[in-house]
């Protein structure tokens, strides 16, 4: 049997989750047809979900389309929970892009094509809802090659799609006008079969044609697009035959070495962390003892999916997911070998909120619990200022910020409240700054000498780049390496990038190369006939100290700048309101990227405005942008960079205590 490790994906509300359900029923999964209306879905098992009608948590669930065993990731669909579309992409083999025949493409569909189309997923189209009114056919397929990629091809037809509640048809094509089509489609991307094809048209035999789309869609060069409803099961068989004839099964060898990567953690009735794994290479048997990214844990249960629901196994094989008890494992470890995968990384969060509990004696439950979240979800970065006994949390927005307190009330029992969400900033050096301190020279209360020096590096290599989180901090060495053990100097560039979460103004510094330009150690020493002295002998936490004492004065004298986040944004408005938006736009500090440009918009006429806002605004955006357009206004809005901040600079309290002072952990 073929295992096919397929993601479905979608801009909130498209119906994705409707047509997991409508694959799952049709695969004979479930008797009966769950619905999102009626909290009776599979894979959205949470309570809260359940409630509220949406995804929040990817889930896996399994069936059998033939040959072919598939291990669905049903994915959220609301940009807040992007973090989780992220991990799941990175262990996906194809994907299903879920677009709303009535919406057409939006935000979100956007940027998760760019991801996929950066990764090389291969890609089915599903466009949904086309038994809806205003579901559309042949302009939705134009929008689709604008915005999407000009290499989609529609692989049936749809009849009766307008009309108010007419119930449309979709079939096949088959005729020679698809074939045309699709022949030079294929032309375009594959220069041997282009060469037959202008030879010989006669070597485009449907046979080439389809092992050329089978080729050049497990290449993610061509994008199928089929049309059906997920509701009423119009077009879902094409898009199954699709899945298993045109997306490229897992590959792996079960007898290779161990190699696998954790994309989700979660924790059992009683306590226990439970993780998913996407197995690349290699099997895993209960007792395995295996390495864990940094660390090596035993196996003490393993569950794979099968027809709907996982089920306990004595090991789990390459190509397969599984859950897997006994480590201790983090969401983006490796077990085994690291695999050799692209991972894809979306913005960071660019907002933060104080969680603060309705009741003083819940503090300690509190932090515990949202330590528990945050392994869920490290992206909400918890952060626990002891100094003010805060605790506040990184958020994509609003939304994620009600289902964390729906959570913390449902799960632990706690009640809470959030002070008003602000943007998260970044600092970035202005200048070159060094400094040193050596070891018995006061006022260095360490036994060490650490002598650092900061260089602004290159802005965009980390912290613009939309395909990476890192904060773009290089550590390198102006010493001897063998000048003292390597241990030591593993603890001062330990120390440099988490001292470096905190800068001068309390916001994580970005984008600078730190030096090592000084070093020296006492070797391990006693007392005579005595043992091992600490008071005569350096250890990783006198370079750990020192290394924030130092590294924090250096960065004084080289100075930061604030940077805030700046989205990318693109406004479709009527063109009655096109005035109001621009007052607006002015108002919140957006820069337009160059005059509006008018696009045509049913009788009348519509503008789309693109440019840059500061993160800050967006919220407002969103906000006043449907009354001063009647609910027709539409906006995107995407994190693109970082900028210098006009006016004061904002500053964050930190979190820790001063490292300019000698008093120190």
């Amino acid at each position: 049997m073929r295992t096919l490790n397929l993601g479905i994906l979608a801009h909130v509300d498209a119906g994705k989750t409707s047509l997991t359900e409508r694959l799952l029923h049709e695969a004979g999964v479930t008797d009966a047809l769950g619905s999102v209306d009626s909290g009776s879905t599979q894979t959205d098992s949470l309570d809260l979900e359940r409630r509220r009608g949406i995804t929040i948590k990817a889930a896996v669930v399994s069936f059998t389309i033939g040959d072919t065993v598939v291990n669905l990731i049903d994915t959220p669909g609301h940009p807040d929970f992007i973090a989780e579309v992220e991990r799941a992409m990175n262990v996906l083999d194809g994907a299903v892009l879920v677009v709303s025949a009535v919406e057409g493409v939006q935000a979100q569909t956007r940027i998760l094509m760019r991801a996929l189309r950066r990764l090389g997923i291969p890609t089915l189209i599903f466009v949904n809802k086309i038994d809806r009114a205003g579901a559309r056919y042949e302009d939705l397929l134009a929008d689709l090659a604008a915005k999407l990629d000009p290499a989609v091809i529609a692989m049936d037809t749809v009849e009766h799609i307008k009309g108010i509640g007419a119930r449309s048809q979709s079939s096949p094509r088959t005729d020679q006008a698809f074939l045309t089509e699709l022949t030079d489609l294929l032309a375009e991307h594959d220069d041997a079969f282009l060469a037959d094809y202008v030879g010989d048209e006669r070597a485009a035999s449907p046979a080439r044609i389809r092992r050329s789309l089978v080729e050049q869609t497990a290449a993610a060069r061509v994008f199928p697009v089929y049309f059906g409803s997920a509701i009423t099961g119009e077009g879902v068989d094409g898009l199954t035959e699709g899945i298993r004839h045109l997306l490229p099964a897992a590959d792996g060898e079960p007898a290779g070495p161990v190699s696998a990567t954790v994309f989700k953690v979660e924790r059992g009735s009683a306590g226990e962390k439970i993780a998913y794994a996407r197995m690349y290479s290699g099997t895993i048997s209960v007792r395995d003892r295996l390495p864990v990214s940094a660390g090596e844990g035993k196996v003490t249960g393993i569950s794979v999916f099968d027809q709907g629901d996982d089920h306990r196994a004595q090991s789990v094989s390459a190509g397969r997911i599984a859950k897997l008890w006994g480590l201790d494992a983090r969401i983006g470890d490796s077990i085994g070998l690291a695999p050799k995968r692209r991972t894809e990384h979306f913005a960071p969060p660019t907002l933060e909120t104080v969680v603060v509990p309705a009741r003083e004696t819940d503090r300690v439950a509190l932090h515990q619990a949202l330590a528990q979240l945050a392994e869920q979800d490290p992206l909400i970065g918890l952060h626990h200022n002891e100094s003010e006994s805060e605790l506040s949390l990184s958020l994509y927005g609003e939304v994620q910020k009600e289902v964390i307190e729906a959570t913390l009330a449902d799960e632990f029992g706690l009640d809470v409240d959030f002070q008003e969400s602000t943007v998260i900033c970044i600092e970035r050096p202005t200048g070159s700054g060094e400094a040193v301190q050596f070891i018995a020279v006061e006022p260095n209360p360490f036994l060490a000498t650490v002598g650092l020096r900061i260089d602004p590096a290159p802005i965009g290599h980390a912290s613009n780049d939309l395909a990476s989180n890192d904060a773009g901090i290089e550590f390198k060495l102006g010493v001897e390496l063998g000048s003292m053990p390597p241990a030591f100097f593993n603890a001062v560039e330990e120390s440099v990038h988490r001292t470096f979460n905190e800068g001068l103004r309390g916001w994580q510094v970005h984008d600078c190369t730190v030096t090592m330009t000084h070093s020296g150690y006492w070797a391990r020493q006693s007392s005579a006939h005595g043992s091992f002295d600490k008071s005569m002998s350096s250890t990783a936490g006198d370079f750990r100290n020192l290394t924030r004492v130092v590294l924090m004065d250096a960065l004084a004298r080289a100075g930061t700048a604030v940077h805030e986040p700046v989205h990318r944004f693109r406004i479709e408005v009527p063109e009655d309101a096109l005035r109001g938006v621009l007052a607006l736009l002015a108002k919140l500090r957006a820069v337009p990227g160059g005059p509006p440009e008018p696009v045509p918009q049913g009788k009348g006429r519509a503008y789309v405005l693109e440019g840059s806002i500061p993160a800050a605004s967006v919220h407002a955006l969103g906000q006043r942008l449907p009354s001063l357009t009647s609910g027709e206004g539409v906006a995107e809005c995407v994190f693109d960079r970082y900028e210098p901040v006009s006016g004061p600079a904002p500053s964050r309290t930190r979190t820790r205590s001063d490292p300019l002072c000698p008093n120190v952990e």
